[in-house]
């Protein structure tokens, strides 16, 4: 008989203390705890789940979308862009933290591990995405950030600082009552249901964006865009302990894949070539692409009869469609390629079909959250707030670790709180917490969530108006009640119910923030149908929002600061902050007036009716009007059980008797238990050597996970291993730790060994380490040129172009396989001193894909004239991507030759040529001849041939081409 959780006494809670509190143990939370402990605090992580496997950076993380990398960018160019993306309303200070500690923070993320993509001289391979500047670095192997993380915290110094609680959750931070600093938090163990309180010298929170605000269109409660373990806890802690939010009507709205609720990863596909389309084949975005304008756009090309929307991959050869899903596949949402083989689609056959997210709040994605200053600081003393829970707009997952930096150390200053903590605000969370046991057959927390999420979609996503804003405060006051009883028998519903108080919170700052900036802004983000004109002169400012001391919801508009990098589009006005209060509603109890008959609409001349507001006529995408006929609400992504619940004792099996089926062998459990201590190589060393090719294997992937002293050479013994499954993980651990593993002798003789395995996934990572590491040769490399498979001679030929082996690269683009030539021809770009000799060859090659790569490549080698007139004839060739090099080729060609023929291709019948053609003129912009064709390419058909030739008045931003 199942025995019921009771609820327990206060007096009997378990009480922790420490230096600095950090809440979640997410992406900002990590970083936070390990600064703060490296400067000396005693540091205690609070994780509602388990850290090693928690927050939005759970799966990894493909790409960084706004890397300043010097010489790519310019920290200025970068805060100005933010500024425009964000309509001007910005605290450049937070935003330009960003931007000039961003660099750094990518080099001590690469210390720990992490892996960004990097040419063959080991250059950050930035990419332009945005058509502002080059702020995109890729992670193609970025599966393993949040492993690498947790290794950091598990170092045995920083274990001495860093005590982790895991599956702890606070539901409210504890404040003193005189001054209102925070002095800790107040929650309950998610498992055993115990009370917890913890006093604290300085409270971080760090948890995460509110992502279970509006209804996915699927129904299920967990199918969110974003992580949905978020449900806005940090943004209700912040708010009931006296912070001011801010920006909390700017919603976080993305293009997602249809029914899958994962992102379409344009950020991953627009380098290699992919792009949005509608169902025409036509790109149709004319703003940038993290702007909520952009959001704007791909809603009413959604709505219009050019719908549906595509991510378009079709058209891209397929060694490029090969990569794509390597990353897209394995990081970030794994089951996307399950996804797709399941509905029978394949990149090569089929456009991904897009659609847009339900609502949430995210200050990394958008602009709503804590309001924080340059140092993390809220406006509670002592309480500080980063990642996506922070307004810092478009942080995303850099500016996340940059502001858990910047908290970790400003807070490290404080020590704990030994004062008294106040009884009403620990009763108070107690009760919040315990409330749903007192009535444990009340309406399950699943039907309650559904219903108030199914009420944000109904009357808070855009398009917005007062009226549905008014009824959507009056249905989440109202479902105060109903959450108050709900019901719940464990603690893990407790979790759960806890939660929902959460997105309550949420939806209701969200619906009375929205009520009150009487404005349209930021696209489609804040889309105001009864106001639908931006107004800088009243609205050019932030609105902050706060618990006044009775308890109501209050409103002022604050000046935004002037601005450290000018943007001639804004001028903030300055001024005093202009205190609005209580947001009044719109009058909903009856539809009209009662005491007079309904008056006939007015109409213009042409019968429209004449109060229409502009854009009104647009329908709304259903996955923001709602779920279309009713929806079931889905129970959730299923849960994992708890670990080894029901498994047999090891102790009882007899010595060498075989593990009953389905049981973990026992020196597999006993090499778990090792792991969690951070064993040296000699302590491992057993394991490595087992006879069970699984034990075998864990040992490996226990090396790759603490990395102790002689690692390398101990994994590239394992690459010669007889068992397949060992010599990939022994491979892929390798690839993982390239970036911390020291370059000695005996690790590189150990990868050359390697090369003559059978295996060639080894061979291919043998060379990959050995270039990382600078641990080869050009006759290594060259010997490999040889090799029987395509993959591996393409590793060896980058591994010649990062020893600059001009010689041997030319012998290679006699290659027979094309991957291996296009390799060769973009290589030949990237040696010290390129040149264009070497390439002459390729420019003849039988491939056009050869041929379109090396005339690209043209760009970065120099186009003498006589290539120029290669290139100004390949612009006559029958496939576009030879055209598309050329045009690309002709941005380095003397400007006389360059300019007729680019203004030329103008009107080539492909969109992706023409677009390279106005980067040419771009390049040649001091011409009035190119300034003349840019100007006719203004109004070309495809939105991104005419976005980029409007740059043509706009200086080239920093490091950008």
């Amino acid at each position: 008989m199942e025995t019921l959780l009771t609820v327990p006494d206060l007096a009997d809670a378990t009480e922790l203390s420490c230096d600095v509190l950090v809440v979640g143990g997410g992406t900002a939370g990590t970083m936070a705890a390990l600064t703060a402990a490296e400067r000396g605090a005693n540091v205690l992580l609070l994780e509602k789940a388990h850290v090693r496997h928690s927050g939005a950076l759970a799966m990894g993380m493909d790409g960084v979308n706004n890397a300043v990398v010097p010489g790519r960018a310019e920290p200025d160019d970068y805060v100005a862009e933010i500024t425009r993306a964000n309509d001007g309303l910005v605290d450049q200070s937070t935003v330009r933290q960003t931007a000039t500690r961003g660099f750094a923070m990518v080099q001590r993320l690469e210390s720990y591990g992490v892996k960004f993509e990097k040419d063959e001289h080991g250059e950050y391979a930035v990419r332009q995405v945005h058509r502002s500047g080059s702020y995109v670095l890729p992670m193609p192997e970025g599966k393993d950030v949040k492993k690498v993380l947790y290794r950091q915290l598990r170092r045995r110094e920083m274990r001495e600082r860093i005590r982790i609680e895991n599956r702890v959750m606070p539901v409210r931070v504890l404040t003193h009552p005189e001054d209102g600093r925070a002095v800790g938090v107040a929650g309950f163990h998610t498992r055993t249901g115990e009370f917890v309180v913890v006093r604290a010298g300085a409270v971080i929170l760090a948890t995460g964006a509110c992502g279970r605000l509006g209804l996915p269109a699927s129904g299920y409660l967990y199918g969110t865009y974003e992580n949905p373990t978020n449900a806005g806890d940090g943004y209700a802690m912040a708010y009931h302990a006296g912070a001011a939010l801010t920006g909390i009507e700017c919603f976080q709205i993305n293009p997602l894949i249809k029914d899958y609720n994962g992102p379409a990863c344009a950020y991953v596909a627009n380098p290699f070539g992919g792009y949005q389309v509608n169902r025409h084949g036509e790109r149709f975005v004319e703003s940038d692409y993290w702007s909520g304008q952009m959001m704007a756009e791909f809603a009413a090309e959604l709505a219009s009869d050019r719908g549906p929307v595509y991510l378009k991959l079709s058209h891209l050869p397929e060694e490029t469609i090969g990569a794509v899903e390597s990353i897209l596949h394995t990081t970030e949402r794994p089951t996307r390629g399950t996804f797709h083989e399941n509905r029978g689609h394949d990149y090569r056959t089929h456009d991904i079909e897009m659609h847009i997210s339900e609502i949430g709040l995210c200050g990394g994605h958008s602009a709503s959250g804590v309001r924080v200053d340059s140092r993390a600081r809220t406006t509670v003393p002592r309480l500080y707030a980063a990642g996506d829970l922070a307004s810092v707009p478009h942080n995303y997952m850099i500016g996340a670790f940059v502001f858990g930096d910047l908290a970790g150390e400003d807070a490290s200053r404080y020590r704990a709180y030994e004062g008294e903590l106040d009884p009403a605000q620990l009763t108070a969370a107690h009760e919040l917490v315990y409330r749903p046991l007192l009535h444990s057959d009340g309406p399950p927390q699943p039907q309650v969530e559904f219903k108030l999420r199914r009420f944000v979609n109904d009357y808070v996503s855009p398009p917005k108006t007062g009226a549905r804003l008014s009824l959507a405060v009056e249905a989440f006051t109202r479902m105060s009640e109903e959450i108050a009883g709900m019901g719940a028998r464990t603690p893990h519903e407790l979790m759960r119910c806890a939660e929902v108080s959460f997105i309550r919170d949420c939806a209701e700052m969200a619906a009375r923030a929205s009520l009150a900036r009487t404005e349209s802004r930021w696209g489609l983000y804040h889309e105001r149908l009864d106001h639908p004109e931006r107004d800088d002169t009243a609205w050019l400012h932030h609105l902050d929002l706060r618990k006044s001391p009775s308890g109501a919801m209050e409103f002022t508009a604050r000046p935004v600061e002037p601005y450290v990098v000018p943007v001639p589009e804004f001028a903030p006005p300055g001024g005093p902050e202009r205190h609005i209060g209580e947001v009044a509603l719109v009058p909903v109890a009856t539809a009209g007036p009662r005491d007079a008959a309904p008056a006939a609409r007015a109409t213009d001349d042409a019968g429209t009716p004449a109060t229409e507001p502009p854009g009104a006529a647009l329908p709304a995408p259903d996955a923001l009007a709602g779920l279309p006929g009713g929806g079931h609400p889905g129970a959730g992504l299923p849960g994992a059980g708890e670990a080894g619940a029901g498994a047999p004792d090891p102790a009882e099996w007899a010595a060498g008797e075989a593990p009953p089926a389905g049981a973990p062998h026992p020196r597999l459990l006993r090499l778990l238990s090792l792991v969690e201590d951070s064993p040296d190589l000699e302590a491992l060393g057993p394991y490595l050597a087992d006879p069970d090719p699984a034990v075998r294997a864990a040992a490996v992937t226990a090396l790759g996970e603490t990395a102790p002293a002689g690692t390398g050479p101990a994994l590239a013994a394992r690459l010669r291993d007889g068992s397949p499954r060992v010599r990939a993980a022994a491979a892929a651990a390798l690839r993982e730790l390239v970036e911390v593993l020291p370059a000695e002798p005996v690790l590189g003789a150990g990868l050359r060994e390697a090369l003559g395995v059978p295996d060639a996934a080894v061979r291919a990572a043998a060379l990959d380490v050995l270039r990382a590491l600078r641990l080869g040769d050009a006759p290594l490399y060259a010997s490999a040129l040889a090799d029987g498979v395509v993959d591996v001679r393409v590793r060896a030929v980058r591994a010649l172009v990062a020893v600059d082996a001009v010689a041997e690269l030319a012998v290679a683009a006699g290659d027979p396989a094309r991957e291996v030539r296009v390799a060769v021809a973009r290589g030949l770009a990237a040696v010290e001193d390129a040149a264009p000799a070497p390439l002459l060859p390729l420019l003849g090659d039988a491939d056009p894909l050869v041929r379109g790569a090396a005339l690209a490549s043209l760009a970065d080698t120099g186009c003498p004239p006589e290539c120029a007139a290669t290139a100004e004839a390949a612009l006559a060739d029958a496939a576009w991507q030879v055209r598309a090099g050329a045009a690309t080729a002709l941005r380095a060609a003397p400007a006389g030759l360059a300019v007729p023929a680019l203004a030329g291709a103008l009107a080539d019948p492909n969109a992706d040529v023409r677009k390279a053609a106005v980067l040419g003129l771009l390049a040649h912009r001091a011409e009035p001849a190119a300034r003349t064709a840019l100007a006719g390419a203004s109004g070309d058909a495809d939105a991104d041939v005419r976005a980029y030739a409007a740059r043509a008045a706009a200086p080239v931003p920093g490091g950008a081409r």
